[in-house]
């Protein structure tokens, strides 16, 4: 029995699609270590604009395909030893260059100006009071626009050639230029949703200022990246682990529509997930043309995951037995040479953090290290899409939108919610509880409005009263956020109505539970999952 190996540093480098983003007149963003990075790049995206984010200390050196760069945020100051500090000899004065936070500091700082800490710390909302007349920045927004601050120092005075272009009520130098360049600087963080006016300022500095066309869209790149994958590819087989998730149908789609008998996708039942999804993922599946295998191999699982309490034991060993399993099932198949995975942008770009790989909270439910005895040549064909993008070529795809639109189900499953140890009868409740919440938000108009939710079974029994009796039952947490990419999460103000009729039919359908509270904790400083 041979075993499928797999070589992490033998990704598929996608030449022409490398060629054809390059001719999307890219827009470099350097991190600086902030949370926001992420929202500027997708913001960038929005705008049908293809852009970038290296680290601050390793970007290209080769700028010629760029058409402008960002500046984000950073959680450090620039009057502290440690603080980031870019080579920008290539860029300044030579590409239009917007300095976001961090970014309009850093030149403040060092180029003439003056960086102080504030006598108050500048967090939240605030209201922009002036703004200079006829700049094309500020085309469009309106008087008092809200912007969001994040900082704790502030420009006291500009850098050398600077000219003041908008202030709030506590910030003077809200937002600056320099005179005899295209550099812009703003202290606030327009990506975010609390700047009211933020996308329309990146639209003017980028479209209007920079020039850059818009003209990355969905279309282009499924064109772009079947063609490129029916040029590497050829007639060689594909293996692919499908979750039932957006990213892996997605990346199944395309790959077939590049090679199609060639593709074997797998889809393993790890008895985690939610009540009858493992039939009714294959069903969905049945119609889109795709070659799945299902393997049921809940029972695998749930033994190696008995007696087992802390979270990462967990995701570690749902992670070994699933590579196991696959791995079973793939040396079924012959001559298989590449490994197809779902990787998305955000996957990448923790991978190149400033300082690294970030520091662990939980392990990444995609991202948990291939064994040594696996080796193919690994394709990802979605690893330069934020899930919003991924999506859309989705659409583009043709790929039924409930499918589309199903919220993320983390890859250790109901593993997660479950707090404590893990038995085949606390995941049968918990999957009782699960269907009947999601199906009331589905019932109700809500599933569509929230971007993640799900149950949570917690470790805990609490004392109720059923039918003149004493119970001594479980008790369910109820969640639902809504995000844009997971990073940062609200919880969702669900209709009492609602909650009351869910609570109720919980109680009342699912035995073993007597008791349902709501989590209203946002992330930061909360996570999504409880594990």
């Amino acid at each position: 029995m041979y075993k499928i190996k797999i070589f992490q540093n033998s990704i598929f480098q996608f030449r022409n699609l490398e060629v054809f983003l390059r001719m999307q007149h890219n827009v470099l963003i350097l991190d600086f270590g902030s949370q926001y990075t992420q929202l500027i790049a997708r913001r960038v995206r929005e705008l049908n604009i293809f852009c970038e984010i290296f680290p601050y200390n390793h970007f290209p050196s080769d700028l010629s395909s760029y058409k402008a760069v960002i500046l984000g945020g950073s959680p450090f100051s620039v009057r502290s030893e440690d603080a980031p500090h870019p080579d920008l000899s290539q860029i300044r004065g030579k590409l239009p260059m917007l300095a976001v936070c961090y970014g309009a500091q850093y030149l403040a700082h060092f180029s003439g100006g003056e960086v102080a800490a504030s006598n108050t710390r500048e967090y939240g909302r605030a209201n922009l009071s002036f703004i200079k007349e006829n700049e094309i920045f500020f085309e469009g927004v309106s008087e008092n626009s809200q912007v969001w601050m994040s900082h704790s120092d502030s420009i006291k005075a500009l850098p050398t050639n600077g000219v003041k272009l908008a202030s709030t009520h506590d910030v003077e130098f809200a937002a600056y230029k320099i005179e005899g360049e295209t550099t812009y600087a703003i202290q606030y963080h327009p990506e975010v949703f609390h700047s009211t006016d933020g996308s329309k300022m990146l639209e003017n500095f980028l479209v209007k200022i920079a020039e850059v066309p818009q003209n990355f869209t969905p279309n282009a790149f499924v064109e772009e990246i079947v063609a490129e994958m029916k040029e590497k590819i050829q007639d060689d087989k594909v293996v692919l682990g499908l979750s039932g998730g957006v990213d892996s149908t997605v990346a199944a789609v395309l790959l077939n529509k590049a090679i199609g008998k060639n593709l074997y996708c797998i889809f393993v039942n790890n008895g985690l997930l939610r009540k009858n999804e493992f039939q009714s993922v294959l069903d969905q599946y049945k119609g889109m043309g795709l070659n799945v295998k299902g393997v049921d191999a809940g029972d695998r699982f749930l033994s190696e995951l008995a007696g087992v309490s802390d979270p990462e034991t967990k995701r570690k060993i749902i992670g070994r037995v699933f590579i196991e399993v696959f791995d079973d099932e793939s040396h079924q198949l012959e001559d298989v040479k590449w490994l197809a995975q779902g990787t998305i942008y955000p996957d990448v770009i923790e991978s190149v953090s400033v300082k690294g790989p970030s520091a662990t909270i939980k392990s990444h439910h995609n991202v948990g290290g291939l064994p040594d005895f696996m080796k193919l040549k690994i394709v990802e064909p979605l690893r330069m899409l934020f899930k919003d993008e991924v999506r859309r070529v989705g659409a583009t795809l043709g790929i039924d939108p409930e499918l589309l639109g199903r919220h993320p189900f983390p890859g250790p499953g109901l593993s997660i919610r479950i707090l404590g140890d893990i038995t085949p009868e606390k995941v049968q409740i918990l999957q009782d509880v699960d269907k009947v919440f999601i199906d009331g938000l589905k019932s109700w108009g809500l599933y569509d409005k929230v971007w993640q939710a799900g149950a949570i079974l917690l470790p805990v029994n609490s004392v109720g009263v059923m039918g003149d009796e004493r119970t001594y039952e479980k008790v369910v947490a109820l969640r639902a956020v809504e995000s844009t990419d997971g990073m940062t999460a609200d919880w969702v103000h669900l209709p009492y109505e609602f909650l009351m009729k869910v609570s109720n039919d919980i109680i009342n359908k699912v035995k073993g539970v007597n008791r349902v509270v709501y989590d209203i904790s946002s992330k930061p400083p909360a996570t999504i999952e409880w594990e």
